[in-house]
């Protein structure tokens, strides 16, 4: 089929100079979530229509199995699926799809398609308590007749409460042809493609209908507020779906995925994690509160304390992590590592049995295997214009208060006195220790207040 997805609206109620269509739902863009839907239904060819903010929607989000239809200037919806008409294969039918209606499904959207046939026009509608706002589905008997918006309609019209979502499917030859003969003679002066069930109708077509899974399915984005309510939605869904499949969630009204979550057997999730980009969980990982986790994989029976930041790092089995722990990309530790409380790692290699427990910067670093890294180490990486490495091999004791001043090698086994800044290589097996001579001055006096002063 050609699938035709309307994104060119500005959404002025957005109040913000990032299109409509790009602002984020569960991590990527509106319209990106509508493109997944659509891709997933394996169309023929995919026509985005873009207006408002147009050269930066197609900037994001261009790919190779994508048309683009410029709609300037924007005059309804009918004149928006206008601008495709050279871009329709009219050997199969056109699905349209809205770029702001981000959680439309495959499986509604394939019940739509089964129930239009060969030749008829099939709406997605819905039933609404309140329908304020909506196009009326106007009815004879069983049969649908028109649509009426509700600027267009009069109280008996407003009355009734199964409403158009605005995705439709038809047979593209007649939809071309209904496309030609609309018209804007109606309150707001735009070309309604609603108007098309009249014309259908009037040439004997049959229009047909089917309802979503759920009403979530056809919400719109056109505020703030709508996008927090659909956040909420598509987050609730995230949940539902961890749980199904094993995962024990604190409180699944509080955790949020802004990417793709991946997770074991017997993984538990603390409240108020955020998890973005591509995260993966292996079996028996325990995740504490306010974890924020980017892009990482987390190996088998690691444990996160509360309130580690991950980003862009792979972590080995049986490892534990936090409180307070940051991990920056390019980080890697291996099985059975223990990085503590507020310990930071950027570009470090860090082997099994490992340990930086408390107040550490670790960047730029291999570490070998069971090293342990004492409190206020600091790997000193950086000359103001270049990033240098720390080499610290298998069985190194790295004493606390320890500036190490790369390029350095830390040969195995060797210990470094606590408050030594090393700025040459520590040989294997030996104590290497630079500090200052330690004195006790008996003459010393500590100062004493004068009279009549005050301190400052």
């Amino acid at each position: 089929m050609n699938i035709v997805i309307l994104a060119a609206g500005m959404g002025k109620r957005m109040r913000s100079a990032l299109p409509k269509v790009l602002h984020p739902l569960a991590g990527k863009p509106l319209l990106a979530h509508v493109l997944d839907c659509a891709r997933s239904l394996q169309p023929s060819r995919i026509i985005i229509v873009h207006g408002h903010g147009g050269a930066q929607v197609q900037a994001l989000l261009d790919a190779p199995d994508l048309r683009w239809a410029l709609q300037e200037p924007q005059l309804g919806t009918g004149h928006a699926v206008m601008q495709t008409t050279s871009e329709l294969d009219e050997s199969v039918p056109t699905l349209v799809l809205y770029g702001d209606v981000p959680l439309i499904t495959k499986q509604t959207l394939e019940r739509l398609i089964s129930v239009s046939g060969s030749a008829c026009l099939a709406l997605l509608t819905v039933h609404l308590d309140d329908p304020t706002g909506y196009g009326r589905i106007v009815r004879d008997g069983d049969r649908i007749v028109r649509i009426v918006e509700q600027k267009d309609a009069d109280d008996a019209v407003r009355a009734i409460r199964e409403v158009n979502t605005g995705i439709l499917i038809a047979p593209t030859v007649a939809l071309k042809r209904w496309l030609g003969a609309l018209s804007n003679d109606n309150a707001q002066r735009e070309y309604y493609l609603t108007d098309i069930v009249s014309a259908a109708v009037a040439e004997g077509v049959a229009v047909t209908a089917t309802q979503p899974s759920g009403l979530w399915e056809t919400l719109g984005v056109n505020s703030k507020a709508q996008l927090a309510t659909l956040e909420r939605v598509a987050q609730q869904r995230i949940a539902s779906q961890l749980m199904e499949d094993g995962v024990t969630l604190a409180d699944p009204a509080r955790i949020d995925v802004r990417g793709s979550l991946q997770c074991g057997r017997d993984v538990s999730i603390d409240v108020n994690c955020v998890f973005e980009g591509n995260v993966l969980l292996g079996d028996d990982v325990t995740i504490g509160a306010h974890c924020v986790i980017r892009n990482a994989q987390i190996g088998a029976g690691t444990q996160l304390l509360p309130f580690t930041h991950i980003d862009g790092a792979s972590i080995g089995a049986q490892a534990r992590i936090g409180p307070y722990a940051r991990l920056r990309p390019g980080t890697e530790l291996a099985d059975e590592t223990h990085v503590g409380n507020f310990v930071e790692m950027k570009n470090a290699k860090v082997a099994k049995g490992s340990k930086a427990n408390h107040l550490a910067y670790i960047g730029d670093a291999v570490v070998g295997e069971r090293v342990n890294i004492g409190a206020g180490t600091i790997t000193c990486n950086y000359d103001g214009v270049n990033k240098h490495q720390t080499v610290i091999e298998d069985d190194a004791f790295i004493g606390s208060d320890t500036q190490l001043v790369a390029p350095v090698r830390v040969g195995r086994g060797a210990t470094l006195g606590a408050g030594t800044t090393l700025t040459r290589d520590a040989p294997a097996e030996q104590l290497t220790v630079s500090r200052a001579k330690q004195m006790s001055i008996s003459s010393w006096k500590r100062p004493v207040k004068r009279a009549g002063k005050k301190s400052s």
